[in-house]
């Protein structure tokens, strides 16, 4: 990684250096973070401390009724935390076919039907105890003055937040708490949060017990019942996080991890085994060649993703199957460099979200995700303490053959994936790419720029992104190179060029190690498609 080379894309950030910091999607979530830093507490309250306060200031993306994701550096080796919810005990296919015709092929996108258990504060507690230096109570108190006191919402918040009010207004406790002057707040309108921080408080003076035993659970339960709901204190009360250890991919003398199934960060880990086989390094950057290459390896890496990822114990296939060396050089061999493809999978049995990343001076480093799904998620927000629910339910299949066919107690396919690279063994960088299936997609594009191209974060962060859909489909950025563009195009690839950077290509936070923490500390860059900052000290 070259910090000395201008960045070539335009941007509004500049790289933060700085031995404790934190990156965010909105900047007073990082200034949360610092503050449990400057009290003493480690990257982990920080992480806590800014994951909370994302709730409040960029509900667009997630609230406290998400799920989240974690792996963290704790000075001595890497841990991953699965803290993604359960479906209701009364989830069946026959509960959906019944509801919504036989027809139906997934749960419904929003309303209640659409909400496993949330998982996000399970997380925070399960950090913060294992990991965590400051009480639970310290570290959720500047979300908590947040929510109280309000704050100015900012351009790119406010145009979602905008762009959702159609579809979401009429589902249960979606007005009374975002739309309070009967419309979504205008840029620079305060928007104070007083149901969610009287959830906050509850959740910290009984270490999260009252979310899924206690008041909250109940709240939430009685909710679900009066609008045809299926949760009940039984699924919360059952609810627990689940440790686990990343899998990971070498690249370029590098070893990228990520959460194993249920959730996708393993297309990320394919497309750079697939990578690994090609001179990536010896194409132009923003050239053709290089982007089609990529944008082929992540076809290929989604087809078997689609078909096999879910729950593990639902899984026809491995994860150290789907990333076996030998199966990744067979799929490969199927790239056509002048020509685009539509794959199928492969058979390896023979062979809305907000990301944040926070590092300290002792070394500890923390990748955190955690997201409502789809903008708001569900749509339903629990008005007595603020709770905005996910929709992660949406993403099971009712068809019965499907690995992720639904099932009481199962968890759904995820899209929400923290990363976390390692050189020999030891830390270099956190991050991620939040947005859907962008996310390992957009892993993989600034994996290759900083390691293949050696571009500083900052500048593989502000460069234009591409975004696979499906079949041919493709989405680019207004700012790609024309000529990638038409060269793209002249290959197959069905492209529609979008001048929207938030809605399609994701947006990332980034924190690279650049040697003893206590000495040089770190590079931070923080994504220019939201409103957030990198902030250190």
């Amino acid at each position: 990684m070259n910090l000395n080379d201008k960045n070539p894309y335009p941007s509004t950030r500049i790289p933060v250096f700085a031995r404790n910091v934190v990156s965010t999607s909105h900047p007073l979530a990082a200034q949360a973070g610092l503050r449990l830093l400057q009290q003493g507490g480690n990257a982990v309250d920080a992480a806590i401390a800014a994951a909370a306060a994302m709730t409040i200031c960029e509900p667009v993306s997630n609230g406290l009724g998400s799920d989240a994701f974690c792996i963290l550096w704790d000075g001595r080796a890497l841990h991953g935390l699965n803290a993604s919810g359960r479906a209701p005990q009364a989830w069946t296919r026959d509960y959906f076919h019944a509801k919504y015709g036989a027809g139906a092929s997934r749960p419904p996108k929003r309303g209640f039907d659409a909400v496993t258990v949330p998982g996000a504060v399970s997380a925070w507690v399960a950090l913060s105890e294992r990991f965590g230096k400051r009480p639970l109570a310290d570290v959720l108190a500047p979300a908590i003055e947040i929510a109280e006191r309000g704050y100015l919402v900012p351009p790119v918040v406010q145009q979602k937040w905008a762009a959702a009010v159609t579809e979401l207004q009429s589902l249960p406790g979606f007005a009374q708490a975002f739309l309070p002057w009967g419309r979504a707040p205008n840029v620079g309108e305060l928007f104070q949060f007083k149901a969610a921080a009287r959830a906050l408080r509850s959740i910290a003076a009984t270490k999260g017990e009252a979310f899924y035993q206690g008041e909250i659970a109940q709240a939430i339960v009685r909710f679900s019942q009066q609008h045809g709901g299926s949760l009940r204190l039984r699924d919360l009360a059952a609810h627990r996080p689940e440790w686990v250890q990343p899998i990971a991919q070498n690249y370029r003398g590098h070893t990228l991890h990520e959460i194993p199934p249920n959730g996708q960060g393993i297309a990320a880990l394919m497309a750079l085994g697939i990578l690994d086989r090609f001179d990536v390094a010896g194409l132009p950057l923003d050239g053709v060649d290089s982007q089609h290459l990529q944008i082929e390896a992540m076809k290929l890496a989604f087809a078997d993703v689609y078909r096999f990822v879910a729950e593990p114990s639902s899984m026809e296939v491995t994860a150290e199957q789907m990333l076996d060396g030998a199966y990744l050089a067979s799929r490969a061999k199927l790239i056509d460099m002048k020509k685009a493809q539509d794959f199928g999978a492969g058979n390896p049995a023979r062979g809305g979200t907000i990301y944040l990343t926070a590092a300290d001076e002792n070394g500890m480093m923390v990748s955190f995700i955690q997201s409502n799904y789809m903008g708001f998620g569900s749509g339903c927000v629990e008005p007595a303490f603020g709770v905005s629910l996910q929709n992660r339910g949406h993403d099971f299949s009712l068809n019965a053959a499907s690995p992720n066919v639904v099932a009481p107690g199962k968890r759904p396919f995820h899209t929400i994936i923290p990363a976390f690279l390692t050189k020999d063994g030891q830390p270099v960088m956190s991050f991620g790419v939040m947005g859907a299936n962008m996310q390992p997609q957009g892993h993989v594009q600034t994996l290759v720029r900083m390691l293949d191209y050696g571009q500083s974060p900052q500048a593989a962060c502000d460069a234009p992104r591409w975004r696979y859909n499906a079949g041919l489909d493709l989405n680019v950025e207004a700012s790609m190179n024309p000529a990638t563009v038409q060269g793209l195009a002249q290959r197959g690839h069905r492209m529609e060029v979008i001048d929207d950077p938030y809605q399609d290509f994701g947006a990332g936070q980034f924190i690279w190690r650049m040697g003893d923490p206590k000495v040089e500390g770190y590079v931070a860059a923080s994504d220019a498609r939201r409103d957030g900052q990198a902030a250190g000290f």
